[in-house]
């Protein structure tokens, strides 16, 4: 019995579309991330940016999936005052 490909798959063999899904869903974890941290340690985007030393519109923007180009220092900064650190891990090809 030959099985059906979903809507799905199909769509991931496409290479520009996949890279295209892979993008927003990496921004899209990265925004969940942060709002469950967040939410878990009782933090307010003010008082995160407060205490990163970034502004609260950077804060949104990364939780919203809206931010761009940011600089690692921001993230580093970030990601301590949330109790994580960034850790390099080789990319799957």
């Amino acid at each position: 019995m030959k099985k059906t490909m979903s809507t799905f798959d199909r769509m991931m063999k496409n290479p520009e579309w996949k890279a295209g899904f892979e993008k927003s869903y990496e921004e899209f974890l990265i925004s969940e991330f942060m709002c469950e941290q967040m939410e878990h340690s009782d933090l307010s985007v003010r008082e995160l940016a407060a205490r990163a030393g970034v502004s609260p519109t950077t804060i949104q923007h990364l939780r919203t999936g809206k931010a761009e180009n940011v600089k690692l220092k921001t993230l580093l900064s970030v990601l301590h005052e949330l109790g994580y650190s960034l850790k390099p891990v080789a990319a799957v090809l």
